[in-house]
């Protein structure tokens, strides 16, 4: 379960472009998990999981209502969509696919921020692995295979246009 120096290094840049967490000083209210922490919360994460769970979500670093969180994907969830909020995500481990754009014909909404659906039709597929970002714009339908034992994503919503 190692992740790749690139890909902890984007992390790095998008935790520090991302809103801080909890203030650590007056002087820096900047919230920070280095690699040792990422890989700790990884690994209590996917001992947390239990027989057959396709999906975990956890805040590595927040501040108020945005948050960096890691997603761990062991089965396809549905196809989605987020109505105001862009999904951005860099990929820390494990490989799989990405097919986004197109339409959701079949849509049904779950709450505010979450759209789903069985199928998108006319998007495009994209190959993931460890290092790749990720920016899912706002409406856009996308979906997530995964390819081997698991995908693990850095994942920020960002609101609509910002």
């Amino acid at each position: 379960m190692k992740i790749l120096p690139s890909a902890l290094a984007a992390a790095a840049l998008l935790l520090a472009a991302a809103s801080p967490a909890v203030a650590q000083t007056a002087a820096d209210p900047t919230s920070f998990a280095g690699a040792k922490d990422v890989q700790a919360q990884l690994k209590a994460m996917l001992a947390e999981m239990k027989p057959g769970q396709g999906f975990a979500w956890k805040p590595l670093v927040r501040d108020g209502s945005n948050i960096a969180a890691i997603e761990i994907w062991k089965k396809p969830g549905k196809p989605a969509v987020h109505p105001d909020q862009a999904e951005y995500a860099i990929v820390l481990e494990g490989a799989g696919t990405l097919v986004s754009g197109g339409a959701m014909p079949d849509r049904e909404v779950r709450n505010a921020t979450l759209v789903e659906g069985s199928r998108i039709e006319g998007g495009s597929t994209r190959t993931l692995a460890a290092g790749d970002v990720i920016l899912v714009p706002a409406g856009v339908p996308h979906w997530f295979g995964i390819t081997g034992e698991r995908l693990v994503l850095l994942g920020i919503k960002l609101p609509k246009g910002e």
